[in-house]
């Protein structure tokens, strides 16, 4: 009996939270698939009447980089390909654009280490915006926008160091609607999307 004491004890050591943590690195690596809900709200313009301009919803791929300066703090960059989203003004399509929007969040890891690791963050987005096609090219949008950004998700340990992830995330997005020619406002695009994730994630 007493020869199976210590290898007992050494593996609990082994399994134990604290090992766990000690063996992981600082960084971690997500891989997720994101439903994109944009709010599709719009300001009321001369002859437009509020949320008449709609941006489409779309299936996007999300690779995210976190590096873990403490067991509860991590810094993660959100990164994507440029999206190309339709646009409609009261039903009927009226053009395209593409958004590259990069996020980076600080967040707070709850129970690091244990199998179940609920977090919450918020930082800034920085919206690229491009290939704009709308009304034939009538009109256009701000090439940029810059927004804060606020998530929640959690982490479920399947392996030592391998998870599955559930993320949510709000993002604000918004861009002034201008006629081409001349630089005018027409109105303020509010696309402000809430992002639904499921991916894997590795810590090295």
């Amino acid at each position: 009996m007493k020869s199976l004491i210590l290898p007992v004890a050494l593996t609990a050591g082994l399994l134990s939270p604290a090992s766990l943590q000690a063996q992981e690195g600082p960084w971690m690596v997500r891989l997720r698939a994101v439903s994109l809900q944009p709010a599709d709200k719009s300001d009321a313009a001369s002859g437009l009447p509020a949320d008449a301009i709609h941006v489409s919803s779309k299936t996007i791929p999300e690779v995210d980089f976190s590096y873990f300066f403490s067991p509860n703090l991590a810094a993660e960059l959100v990164l994507t390909v440029p999206q190309k989203h339709d646009v409609t003004l009261s039903g009927t399509k009226i053009g395209t654009f593409k958004e590259l929007p990069p996020t980076l969040t600080a967040q707070w890891h709850f129970l690091p280490a244990r199998t179940v690791n609920p977090y919450v963050g918020a930082g800034l987005n920085l919206t690229l915006i491009s290939d704009v096609k709308l009304a034939g090219g009538a009109l256009d949008l701000d090439k940029s926008s810059v927004g804060l950004a606020a998530q929640a998700g959690v982490d479920f340990r399947v392996a030592r160091n391998c998870f599955i992830n559930l993320d949510v995330k709000y993002v604000q997005i918004r861009s002034d609607v201008k006629v081409a020619a001349t630089g005018a406002k027409v109105t303020t695009v509010k696309v402000d999307p809430m992002l639904y994730g499921v991916g894997v994630g590795y810590r090295f």
